[in-house]
């Protein structure tokens, strides 16, 4: 084998490198675009089943379950963040009722956990953010006829004391939509609309959240942090929705024991409702949990 021949195969063989590497390149280069409409693809894809998610399950990331049958229905399922930033915009007024004739907190021993809205029986109570109806019952000596609908923003608002619900559980409702009418029903002592706001069944005081006399929320946004003595009910207290849990009121100069007799519950029994040791100062005014 000549030298000529084997400088010859030599160049043949570093240009058919070169035409390769050329090759794989302009490959990689025309494949570079596909790829990323691809992961565009994906992504809308994505996006679009997450909307789906959104709207079958709202707030499907922060709630264990969905259940059409009680209103307290998380208990220690539910993973309680340090704090969640709540947002208020798209708020309808549920009734355009200004007047509050109860507001939310202890009430004859136990914990009023709405505030009541004087409506008169017939009067229109509309959706107070998006969101799907889990709840539509009735509870003979609690709520009466009464409606729960679980918003994308976290919140669960429950509309209690009506005189007809006009929503189907699982019902996709908008805010500002008409859901039922104002009534008597249940454990209730003259027409008005009970309205609550949960967070993983957490009670939340709605007047924090809205301005009723204005008729327009507080805030943009509302920050729930979970160490702010938030009143828990539901399944974190009980199995009942119909106000039956008792609580008490500390008075100045109240000790665990005057407590204990005044309300026939043993000290050991209200440590362990509330989370507390007999070695726990009492504060005035301060709620506990007695049943």
């Amino acid at each position: 084998m000549n030298l000529n021949y084997i400088v010859k195969l030599g160049v043949a063989a570093v240009t058919a490198m070169i035409s390769l590497n050329s090759f794989s390149q302009d490959l990689i280069a025309r494949q570079a675009p596909i790829d990323r409409k691809l992961k565009t693809v994906d992504s809308l894809a994505l996006q679009k089943q997450i909307r789906a998610e959104q709207s079958e399950y709202p707030a499907f990331s922060l709630y264990p379950n969905w259940n059409t049958e009680y209103v307290h229905a998380y208990g220690k399922e539910a993973v309680v963040p340090d704090s969640y930033t709540i947002d208020l915009t798209g708020f309808h007024m549920p009734t355009p009722s200004t007047k509050i004739t109860s507001p939310f907190g202890p009430r004859w021993r136990r914990m009023h956990n709405g505030l009541d809205l004087k409506v008169n029986i017939g009067d229109t109570i509309v959706a107070a953010f998006d969101g799907k109806v889990r709840i539509v019952k009735y509870e003979r000596r609690g709520y009466g006829k009464y409606i729960v609908i679980r918003h994308d923003n976290g919140l669960e608002t429950v509309y209690g004391h009506l005189s007809k619900q006009l929503v189907k559980v699982n019902q996709l409702v908008k805010a500002g939509e008409v859901i039922g009418l104002g009534g008597n029903t249940g454990r209730s002592t003259g027409s008005h609309l009970h309205f609550e706001t949960r967070f993983l069944g957490i009670a939340i005081n709605p007047a924090l959240m809205f301005d009723f006399p204005k008729q327009d929320i507080v805030a943009d946004t509302y920050t729930f942090r979970k160490n702010q003595g938030s009143t828990r009910t539901g399944s974190h207290d009980a199995e009942v929705a119909d106000g039956s849990v008792k609580y008490y009121k500390v008075k100045k100069g109240d000790s665990l024991s005057r407590i204990s007799k005044r309300t026939g519950v043993s000290i050991s029994k209200l440590c362990k409702l509330n989370g507390i040791t007999t070695r726990t100062i009492l504060r005035p005014n301060q709620v506990l949990r007695c049943s």
